[in-house]
């Protein structure tokens, strides 16, 4: 892996907007894997203002989100269709249908993830995957688990993952929906390049273990080792560990 350590999360910030403007500038047509979260958001700012700006043109761009919870919908403040358009998709010039995301109130979640995966392989495969890093060592939400599924899938949420989400569910954890539909370590893996962005002093074991420690199903995140492109952009707290 590159590790690209910064000052602090707006610098993690611009350089992952700038690694995502020059891939556009570079390739218009790119499909992009996008997260969610906290960590990001800065970022969709960065590139919202370079969209405004003039400076950035997504109108042949795809995108995919890496997760979306089971049972509530894009009305719902706390679903990640919701997030989307607030902190990117309102923001930029999307097409219509080119900002994909799981459907939360899909009647069947096994035939929703296996269409998610159908509409990835139909734009080709995703071109730049970004990702967060979640404190337990989940990527998406594949959680810590004895076996780890390859493609897009449903999975019940730990309650680390209940509690990272809760500030978009009012501060409550219990408000959290118990599952969810995410790509699965497959899907990511396929990627043909990746970026995980980590912030914060409370990530800094979970990075060191995610880049130097066993590859292992506990930590989702350290399958990362077996992709040939991927960069830590990362802050000075979150990469205090790293040696």
């Amino acid at each position: 892996m590159i590790i690209s350590l910064c000052d602090d999360s707006h610098d993690v910030a611009d350089l992952a907007a700038q690694r995502v403007a020059d891939l556009l500038h570079a390739s218009p047509r790119t499909v992009l894997g996008l997260p969610t979260g906290r960590t990001p958001i800065l970022m969709y700012d960065r590139l919202a203002e370079r969209h405004a700006a003039g400076a950035l043109d997504f109108a042949r761009a795809t995108t995919f989100n890496l997760d979306e919870f089971v049972g509530i919908g894009e009305s719902h403040e706390g679903s990640y269709r919701a997030y989307m358009r607030r902190y990117l998709f309102d923001r930029v010039n999307i097409a219509d249908g080119e900002g994909h995301v799981l459907d939360g109130l899909a009647p069947d979640a096994d035939v929703e993830c296996a269409r998610f995966e159908d509409r990835i392989a139909a734009a080709g495969g995703i071109d730049l995957m970004i990702l967060g890093l979640g404190a337990n060592g989940h990527i998406g939400f594949n959680e810590p688990a004895a076996t780890l599924q390859a493609r897009t899938h449903r999975v019940r949420l730990l309650e680390p993952s209940r509690k990272a989400n809760a500030g978009f569910f009012g501060g409550d954890p219990a408000q959290v929906p118990v599952e969810a539909m995410t790509m699965g370590m497959g899907t990511i893996l396929k990627s043909r390049r990746i970026l995980i962005l980590v912030t914060g002093a409370e990530k800094a074991e979970t990075l060191a273990a995610t880049i130097n420690g066993p590859v292992t199903t506990q930590l989702p995140a350290s399958f990362l080792q077996l992709h040939g492109d991927v960069e830590v952009i990362c802050d000075r707290e979150a990469g205090n560990a790293i040696r």
